[in-house]
Parts: structure tokens; sequence; C-alpha cells
């Protein structure tokens, strides 16, 4: 089952994938005139009730295969106000070949005449709320009708984030809907049948162009509406949480802090002014400051763990009791890794090994793809976290969700671009789950690497990828 707006990532995945919209629409439509083939003789009279968007597209190309019908279409609204090119497109072919199509202009001028089988084309997934007009007296009069009534992926009306009908929705006999079914399809008395139109598989398994979809906002936000990052690291490295830092920054979180021992908190600061240093006495993390540091965790959205800490037994020891009393979202990363089998924590994690750290924490890995993915699945269910495991193809995962990413080149093997990936993800966990926050924190990850190997070859460096990283997420 697929949301509207997951359904709306899937087609632009296809897309970039290289299955053009107008593809899709054009074997959504072939879908929408078998439904009517299988409810209606041919000769019976059909009435196409089309809307403006995608879904009047789609039964716009459904009325090329009808020939065998008393057919006549109504489209709701002005040709020129049709919201997308490809049903421009479509409501022109049946101009130019003189199909009996009208326009219904407003309500008052709506006659749905007495066909035996209306197609419900008004509005699609991408809708929510009670019915407007011209909809709304559209459907009054297929509800009041004998026509057998066929809705396009789902019935106008339908809320298809969370299955909610509205009380003016169309009351579909059946409904044709694609690829995957929709919520609220499984409560309707309709029956309901599932076309494949040809998306392929891996539209959903990779992460790709259209998952950017799944990012806005507000133009009336204020500070701190997008999210605020605490990076927890620096000791023995000072680059690390820079790194980490400048990149969640670039990657939309409003504001950034690290929390760094007092022996290197001046020299992170002196990456960039951009950064907010919050110092605390020591050269290394250790057990003594975890109190402060959970605290001070609880005022923001994300906390990104382990880049530049090390690996020394007090700081392991401070990182495993911070994770257990941290209640909220945290990426970790680096040689915090080691210690998250281990642990009992309310918090949700993205941990980011690379495949060597996987085999550190009890993971397994392999040499096909495929084999990785099933066997990062396995492992993020027995952990009860979610992994995004570096390599030539990124894999994350949750234990039910699985993607793969494959953006990313041999140049970021450099040091540095895990901690990107580290601040990157922990940004855009701010504002999404932590599942997608991963899955799209690969992605960026790599197409900014993509970008800049093409000017530095093998000579890119980490902060390289940090200024790519916006127009990445922009596309």
């Amino acid at each position: 089952m697929l949301t509207g707006s997951e359904m709306a990532v899937v087609d632009a995945n296809a897309e970039a994938l290289g299955v053009p919209r107008k593809q899709l629409m054009e074997s959504s439509g072939h879908a929408v005139a078998r439904a009517v083939r299988a409810h209606a003789d041919p000769g019976a009279s059909v009435t196409v009730v089309a809307g403006r968007g995608n879904n009047g597209g789609d039964a716009l190309v459904a009325a090329r295969f009808l020939d065998e019908y008393d057919l006549r279409i109504l489209l709701l609204g002005r040709p020129e106000t049709i919201t997308t090119v490809i049903s421009r497109e479509n409501w022109d072919a049946l101009q130019s070949a003189d199909y009996p199509a009208e326009q219904v202009r407003d309500s008052s001028s709506f006659d749905l005449g007495d066909p035996d089988l209306v197609v419900d084309a008004m509005l699609g997934t991408g809708i929510s709320g009670a019915l407007r007009e011209p909809a709304a007296t559209a459907a009054e009069a297929m509800n009041e009708s004998a026509a057998t009534v066929l809705a396009v992926d789902v019935p106008s009306g339908l809320d298809c984030e969370t299955g909610e009908l509205a009380e003016n929705a169309v009351d579909a006999d059946h409904v044709v809907t694609f690829h995957d079914t929709k919520p609220g399809l499984d409560g309707l008395s309709a029956s309901v049948t599932v076309a494949d139109i040809g998306i392929p598989d891996a539209a959903q398994r990779f992460v790709e162009r259209g998952d950017l979809q799944r990012l806005s906002r507000d133009p009336a936000s204020h500070k701190g509406d997008n999210g605020e990052v605490l990076v927890v690291g620096g000791g023995p490295y000072t680059g690390a949480p820079a790194l980490a830092a400048r990149a969640a920054l670039r990657a939309g979180a409003d504001l950034v802090r690290v929390a760094a021992p007092d022996a290197v908190a001046r020299e992170i600061q002196g990456y960039s002014e951009n950064l907010i240093v919050r110092e605390y006495d020591g050269d290394r993390l250790a057990p003594t400051y975890v109190d402060w540091l959970t605290d001070f965790a609880a005022d923001h959205d994300t906390l990104v763990l382990g880049p530049g800490l090390g690996g020394a037994e007090e700081t392991l020891e401070a990182v495993e009791s911070l994770l257990s009393a941290f209640e909220g979202t945290a990426v970790v990363d680096a040689d915090a890794l080691q210690v998250v089998p281990d642990i009992r924590t309310d918090a949700d994690l993205v941990c980011t090994p690379h495949q060597g750290e996987l085999v550190g924490m009890g993971g397994e890995t392999g040499d096909d793809w495929r084999e990785r993915a099933d066997l990062v699945a396995d492992f993020a269910a027995d952990i009860g976290h979610t992994l995004l495991v570096k390599g030539a193809y990124d894999v994350i995962s949750d234990g039910e969700r699985t993607r793969v990413s494959r953006t990313g080149n041999a140049g970021m093997t450099v040091g540095g671009t895990g901690d990107v990936l580290a601040g990157v993800t922990g940004a855009l966990a701010c504002v999404l789950d932590p599942h997608d926050a991963a899955a799209i924190g690969a992605y960026a990850n790599g197409a900014a690497g993509d970008r800049v190997v093409e000017e530095y070859g093998s000579g890119l460096v980490a902060t390289d990828l940090v200024d790519a990283v916006p127009a990445v997420l922009r596309d």
C-alpha cells in the first residue's frame, strides 16, 4: 500500500530511471479502458468526467481506446487551465481527432445525462478534504445516477494520506488503481483492481531524485523550525566534527551546535564563523560530562554522535551512557558505532558504518549489493535501529524497509566524506523519519560527490561535498 505522497515519489523515481510520466499515463489510460470494457458492453453510453490534473489525463487517454462506445467527455474547467503538459497534450489529441469533448465552466452548466457507465477522473491521490465546485456537483450527480461508477486511481474525495472519505465523495462501484493499492480503498464497498502500469521495482528500491519531494519548507517558518542539530565530537580530531556541523547547515538545519572538549573547541570554531561551539573541560569525551550532554542534546531535534571522538575506553563508556539516557533521534558514526549493539535505549538511532565497521558491530556483508541488502535488513531488525551502510551501493534499512542509493564515486574514498554524510543525515532527520533521512542523506552525499568529481577527479576533498549539497537537495 502506498500513500498519495509516496506514489508521487515513485512516479518521479520512475521518470528518473528513464520511464517518462507520459508513458505511465498512456499505460494508466489503457488500464482504465480495460476496466470500462469489463463493466460495460460495446455500444453502451459512457461519460468520462475529467479533472484538470493527471488523474483527468489518465481518463483522456482512456477515451481514445473506447471507440466502440457511445462516448461523451466532460472536462471540469477550461482547457487552458489544465495543470500538466501531458494532460493538455491528451486533451489536444482528442480535439484534433474530433472526439465528443465538452467543457464545464461552472457547476450550473454540469449535466451528467443518463449514461450506462460514468468514469470519475476528477481528482486523484493528491487531494484532501471535501469536494469543491464543480466537482461537488458532479459527484452528487454521479451518486444519484443509476449509472455504474468507475473511479480512476481513487474515488474523488478519498484522502490518500489518511484513508478518510469526504462526506460528498464519489460513491464508486469499481476502482482501477495503479501500481499498488492506496489507503482507504480497502474500506470501500467498491471492487478494486490494481493495474500494473510499467513502473519498475527499482523506482521503490533505489533512492532517486523523486525522494527529494519529501523535503519542503514552510515559507513562514522561523529560526529553529527547520531543525536544530547538536554534534558531539572532537578530541583526538578537530576536522571531523566541523565537517559534520557544516554539512548539517548546508543540508538545511537552522541551528547547528558542536559540543567539544575545550582543548580543541577554539580550533573547531576556527573552521567557520557559522558554527556554534559549546566547550567542556578536558581533551576528550569522558563520563563526567554525560549528564550535561544528555540535557543539552534534549534541546535539539537531532544528535550527531561520533565524528572525531576517537576510541578511548573512557570515551566509549561515555558514548554508551549518553545513548542509553538519550530519548531523541541520533545519528551515530565512527568509533561510537561499536557500542550500539550492546546498549538499551529509547532513542531512534541512525547508524552509518562502512562495511568494516558493520562487521565490527556484529553484522555481515557480501560482495553483491542484493546479498548485502538482505544482510543489512536482517541486522537492522536484530538491533532495532536504522542502518545506513556505506559502499559502492549504500544500503539503508530499518529492518522493514530497505532502500539502496547508487550515487557516489571512487573519489569519495578520501577522508571526511563520512562525516559530511553524518551531518547531512542529521539535518534531514530533524524534518523526516530516520529511514527517509538516511536514504536521502546517502543519495545527497553521493550526488554531491558526483558533482565535484567532474571538476576535481580523484583530488576531491570532503569540503567540496559540503558546498555541493544545497544544489543537490534543491534539484
